[in-house]
């Protein structure tokens, strides 16, 4: 196992009717930055539950965050902040949200001329706004880490700071049963590969992360179907053991002392940019093509994955490999999601300016051994198509 600190600070309410705690979570003087999506929280109840958990404190809405937050929507929020001298921000949705939350809350602070360097030139972070969410979408476990991802210009850029970590979430299960089908799908498909990518690296010895991550990994396979299923999808012990897997997933603890991947992301990231599919729905094109394409990098822990995730032991290697990938793709089709470029109506000539972006944006050295070049990655997508 190697060396790591671990620590994660931010307190967890989970269960039916937990928004109450936001009365007691927040300072009561507190000026309040109330941001949002879209306005769904207005039609499932949970924006009038905020509202009287916030009581008498001063708030101000920013609502509009959309999916794959944008800088350019983000940064309006910055003179609200000023110019009503808000001092806490309460995210109140899903991933998108908590991210765009955590780059408002730096870029308030921010004293130079363009608050985008915070990412694209990791300027120093010195001081930021304290964040508490309240979560709608199981899908990123943005709620309970320092991380955040925007987009600007076509570019999908990460941070993360001590800073930004939420001092707070709520995680109420009745509220996911408001979601879509195709919501459902990608939350559970984006907690399944965030787990896959500190998962599916190489050995060492890492018994309890693995025994986590394999844990986590059969819980999405079992519940997710039936959160779509008709006859399971108001259950919300399925919700709840959803909800919790995809926190777990990535709030450093499965990630603690073994090597991470990440190059289904970043090449999943591109995508998104480019041409603007659901984050979750790019790395089940991509997830597949990196497993067949690393087999052989991976190979000890691909054969790991089929026995203890999937239940296969007959068979040479090879065949086991083969159909524990096959059942990976099986799984993404049942969550209703993509697993080809073509199922997205990309085909090869979108790989040039895919490998182009990836490299313009630094990501020449991926995954767990930084070996993963732009050529690569191009075997990647030619994989995935």
């Amino acid at each position: 196992m190697l060396n790591f600190s671990f620590s994660n600070s931010t307190r967890i309410h989970f269960g039916e009717g937990q928004t109450q705690i936001i009365a007691k979570e927040i300072p009561a003087n507190a000026r309040v930055l109330l941001a949002y999506g879209g306005g769904s929280i207005k039609s499932n109840g949970i924006y009038d539950e905020v509202i009287a958990g916030l009581g008498e404190r001063f708030v101000v809405e920013f609502s509009g965050i959309e999916p794959n937050p944008s800088y350019d929507t983000l940064i309006k929020a910055v003179p609200l902040i000023k110019e009503h001298q808000l001092d806490y921000i309460l995210a109140v949705g899903g991933g998108s949200v908590a991210d765009g939350c955590k780059f408002i809350s730096a870029a308030a602070f921010y004293e130079g001329d363009d608050p985008w360097d915070i990412i694209a030139k990791r300027a120093k972070i010195t001081q930021a706004l304290p964040i508490g969410v309240v979560l709608t979408l199981p899908a990123t476990g943005s709620e309970s880490n320092a991380g955040s991802v925007v987009t600007r210009h076509g570019h999908k850029g990460a941070f993360s700071h001590p800073l930004l970590q939420p001092q707070f979430a709520v995680l109420d299960p009745k509220v996911t049963l408001s979601l879509s089908d195709r919501q459902v799908g990608n939350g559970v498909v984006d907690a399944f590969v965030h787990t896959m990518e500190q998962y599916l690296t190489y050995g060492v010895n890492g018994k309890v992360q693995d025994r986590f991550s394999e844990g986590l990994l059969l819980t999405l396979i079992e519940d997710g179907p039936k959160a779509l299923a008709a006859e399971s999808k108001q259950d919300l012990e399925v919700r709840a053991n959803i909800m919790w897997s995809a926190t777990l997933a990535l709030n450093g603890l499965i990630g603690a002392g073994v090597p991470q991947d990440w190059t289904t992301h970043m090449i999943g990231h591109e995508l998104t940019a480019a041409h603007g599919i659901d984050h979750a729905r790019t790395l089940s094109i991509v997830l597949p093509a990196v497993m067949k394409v690393r087999r052989e990098v991976k190979r000890e822990k691909l054969l790991q994955y089929a026995e203890r995730v999937w239940q296969l032991k007959d068979g040479d290697d090879d065949s086991r490999i083969d159909r524990a990938i096959a059942l990976t793709e099986a799984f993404f089709t049942t969550m209703g999601v993509p697993t080809r470029m073509s199922h997205v109506d990309l085909n090869s000539a979108h790989i040039d300016n895919l490998i182009a972006n990836l490299t313009e944006h630094g990501m020449v050295k991926l995954g767990e051994q930084r070996a993963v070049t732009p050529e690569i990655s191009r075997q990647i997508l030619e994989t995935a198509l």
